[in-house]
């Protein structure tokens, strides 16, 4: 250990001339300049000294990683001790193209599996209920335990982290325990977490992904984070995603504070049915979009974990250490991406990354740099993995733990975030929680309306962007590649492969399983992710267990804002 440095003493002399000095110089060099603003709208000044940010609040507003106030990582060691997961998004073709595919981005440094379905399987139908051109374009078809075991195959699941992009009603995690239990593997080993579990977002921004309404949503979450505790405890139920809020257009702050509302209601709702916040929050996760903001992500992040720490102590009085750990994943934001100059993608996408690792995330998802034109092609996707590789293996991010805390930008710009967030989330609990405020479109019409004030900052330049409204070339020889679809044949042989499967199980057990799903759905007191687990197992398709719930617990309507 280096040897104690000595606290930095305000006044500092001669501080105040100085300051002063620089100022009639930068005036005279600039001359009248614009007031520069960040996403979120905070003003940003061209310089920041300890009139901002004075030393003597370092515990107040840093203190140490792993404490409170959680501002400088969750974790004591942070990357130094463990580096955030490296998990790709695969999704395209058959169980057999994504095995395929997930095995190669192993190799090549992938070291945890994620999973991203079929449009067809988000919208809650079986392949053969929807056209055969819309299948496995954009996530693999996975419509039952036997498609999941393929998926997995040589993967083993009792070592390796595997996030499913499941929303509700989370037949991917029920395909997943099926798997398990087939190999003989117990629950308890079975780690990971169900993205895209959070259906407020979908409501909110993906209303494509509606497949029940609001009450049933409600309904089947709690009931899959009741169920994972008693029998899948190391799965993270719950994964409250502030990356559609902000793709949507919601600023960075915005998303944060949405996201923190979100995991607010949700905790109440757990709470409500009497589980204890010290034994569900610890599984709570977050989902974060990372823009080509830097230092606002950067601010963001530490902002949201700051805040959540302290809404875990004193709303929901948890004093579990673990229950106030602002675990979340990111994924650098593909709306950032551009069509034009496509390979311009892979700087953005390095600088996204590393406003993700500064920011202290858990786990990290790099965009391939054609993702704006096809589902990512290998290459690409190979790129985009080794973006990560460089940061850690080559740049060393990982060799300091906040390696930014300190600075005076980055700890007022932190601040002003941490009281932007705070300002939100003052009016959504004023008009009653996340459910009300998305139930009466207040949600939707914040997001749009910040939506169209960025899209106005482009469409003026004021906002530049490379290739797009600046630094724009001749593309008209430019040939863009075809979007990617599985090889002839293939969903036409998976089409044979369903029926093949829906025609060999036994309809008895099948028709068992339908009547329990359908009896727990109108019964207050029955668990209905622990029937939507029987139901997979008994053979039951996805879309059969999404139809039966339909039915039930009524087809979610998107809500027109005007």
């Amino acid at each position: 250990m280096s040897a104690k440095p000595k606290s930095v003493q305000l006044p500092l002399p001669g501080f105040d001339s100085a300051l002063s000095t620089w100022q009639r110089d930068y005036a005279s060099q600039v001359g009248e300049e614009p007031v520069l603003h960040n996403r979120s709208g905070i003003e940003i000044k061209p310089l920041y000294t300890p009139d901002d940010w004075p030393a003597s609040r370092y515990m107040e507003d840093l203190g140490f990683p792993g404490v409170a106030p959680m501002t400088r990582g969750i974790y004591s060691s942070m990357h130094r001790g463990r580096t955030w997961t490296q998990r790709q998004l695969i999704g395209y073709g058959t169980p057999q193209d994504y095995n395929r595919r997930l095995r190669k981005l192993m190799d090549a440094g992938v070291t945890a599996v994620s999973l991203i379905p079929c449009n067809s399987v988000y919208r809650g139908y079986d392949a053969d209920e929807v056209d055969i051109e819309l299948l496995g374009t954009c996530g693999a078809v996975v419509n039952n335990v036997d498609d999941m075991q393929v998926c997995l195959d040589e993967i083993p699941i009792d070592r390796v982290s595997t996030a499913m992009n499941d929303p509700l009603p989370f037949t991917l995690l029920a395909f997943v325990l099926g798997v398990a239990k087939r190999r003989g593997i117990a629950w308890t080993a079975i780690t990971g977490t169900s993205n895209q579990s959070d259906y407020i977002s979908h409501f909110v921004a993906n209303h494509m992904f509606l497949r029940l309404g609001l009450p049933g949503n409600r309904r089947v979450l709690v009931d899959e984070v009741d169920f994972c505790q008693q029998h899948v405890p190391n799965w993270n139920p719950v994964s409250i995603v502030g990356q559609h809020m902000q793709q949507a257009g919601a600023t960075p702050a915005q998303a944060m504070a949405f996201a923190l509302c979100t995991a607010i209601q949700f905790a109440e709702d757990c709470l409500e049915r009497g589980m204890q916040a010290n034994e569900f929050l610890p599984r709570f996760t977050f989902f974060f979009d990372i823009s080509l903001s830097f230092f606002e992500e950067i601010a963001k992040f530490r902002a949201g974990r700051r805040i959540w720490a302290r809404i875990v102590r004193e709303r929901f009085k948890a004093d579990a250490g673990r229950a106030c750990r602002f675990k979340f994943h990111s994924q650098t934001s593909g709306a950032d991406l551009t069509r034009q100059q496509p390979l311009n993608n892979i700087a953005r996408v390095a600088v996204q990354a590393m406003a993700g690792i500064f920011g202290g995330t858990q786990s990290l998802h790099t965009d391939a740099y054609d993702e704006v034109l096809t589902t990512p092609t290998e290459e690409p996707s190979r790129i985009a993995i080794n973006t990560q590789n460089i940061l850690r293996e080559e740049a060393h991010l990982t060799d300091v733990i906040d390696p930014l805390g300190g600075s005076y930008y980055v700890e007022t710009l932190t601040s002003q975030m941490e009281a932007e967030i705070e300002a939100v989330v003052g009016q959504i609990d004023a008009l009653g929680g996340m459910y009300r405020a998305v139930e009466s479109g207040a949600v939707q019409r914040m997001i749009g309306e910040s939506a169209l004030a960025f899209q106005e900052r482009i469409e003026n330049g004021a906002q530049k962007i490379v290739g797009v409204n600046a630094y724009q070339v001749d593309e008209s020889a430019h040939v863009s590649p075809a979007s990617q679809r599985p090889a002839p044949g293939t969903m036409e042989n998976y089409l044979q492969s369903l029926q093949a499967y829906k025609s060999s199980r036994s309809n008895k057990q099948v028709q068992a399983a339908l009547s329990e799903l359908q009896r727990a759905c109108n019964t207050v007191d029955k668990n209905v992710f622990e029937h939507i687990v029987d139901a997979a197992i008994a053979g039951l398709t996805h879309g059969e267990i999404c139809a039966c719930l339909r039915r039930e617990l009524e087809f979610g309507q998107p809500l027109v804002i005007v």
